[in-house]
């Protein structure tokens, strides 16, 4: 298991709970006052972005820092639930801290003690970063609780020395900058995201022309808009008329990751007109094609 080290050695933030509007859109800029240390790493702006996916970027830019050397270390809080009651109570109730140090990014998160780590938990697939004059870090909601709404703020250090024998930290040196300032509280976002639609991805039918007498069988293959996963369960709901005849399903449902409609065409209908269509319905959304074609 492992615990956050370098935020703790520096004391508590300010008890005081304030929350700073992110804005109407998916992007959200949040200006830090600047210069309060010339030695230390200046955060002069963070901007916060997410995608469909629920992707979440903190672009933490701190110009006097052009790269990341061994002595930096960054650290973002983060109220996944907007609850300081849930959270560490000396860090305004943030429920995970994604740590940058040593040329690695963490997630930590908060078990009623301390920030830890233990091997996937908690899990941290999607978190990556880079560094050019600040930091850029993406995370998944999914991996910060699955938040929808969150309040932040972000620890930049240097000035540590590292005794690569022992681990230890020394920040008798150490500068920082924290933004917002001690006692502003919490930059506050929310996650935006188009709601997910069903995507089709493939109609087929068998066999191509349908034949009198012969059974036909349309398949639809969809996916999810925001994951891309292919939806392999859910209502299928099929119609087809043969001449204007209304023709009853034989089976409608789905068959490994296709939805499946398969209909006895009468005898002696050839020259006749099918069409149909195929509809898929998961969890409240729909999704209808059709298919034709000429009875031989």
């Amino acid at each position: 298991m492992r615990t956050l080290r370098t935020v703790l050695l520096l004391g508590c933030l300010a008890a005081l709970f304030a929350v700073v509007p992110a804005g109407a859109s998916n992007t959200a800029t949040f200006t830090d006052s600047s210069g309060e240390d010339p030695a230390a790493p200046d955060i002069t702006t963070v901007v916060v972005s997410n995608d469909d996916t629920g992707m979440i970027t903190f672009r933490i830019n701190i110009p006097n820092r052009p790269q990341l050397s061994r002595d930096i270390a960054l650290d973002l809080f983060v109220d996944s639930d907007l609850n300081p009651a849930t959270g560490d109570p000396q860090f305004l109730g943030a429920d995970y801290v994604i740590e940058l140090f040593l040329g690695e990014v963490s997630l930590f998160r908060w078990d009623g003690t301390d920030f830890t780590r233990r091997v996937g938990d908690p899990p941290a697939t999607t978190l990556i970063y880079m560094w050019a004059s600040g930091a850029t870090i993406k995370v998944s909601a999914a991996e910060l609780g699955n938040t929808k709404k969150f309040g932040f703020d972000v620890l930049a250090l240097s000035g540590l020395v590292i005794d690569d024998a022992t681990g230890k930290i020394d920040n008798s040196n150490a500068k920082s900058d924290i933004a917002p300032a001690f006692s502003a509280g919490l930059y506050r976002y929310e996650v935006k995201v188009a709601p997910a639609r069903l995507v089709a991805k493939k109609l087929s039918t068998t066999p191509n022309t349908p034949r009198a007498g012969k059974t036909f069988t349309a398949r639809l293959t969809a996916t999810r808009s925001d994951t891309g996963a292919t939806i392999v369960n859910g209502e299928v709901d099929c119609t087809a008329k043969a001449g204007g005849k209304a023709l009853k399903p034989k089976s409608e449902k789905f068959v490994g990751q296709q939805a499946v409609c398969v209909f006895q065409i009468p005898a002696g209908t050839q020259g006749k007109a099918l069409r149909g269509t195929i509809k898929i319905v998961f969890e409240g959304k729909a999704l209808t094609r059709p298919f034709a074609g000429t009875i031989s």
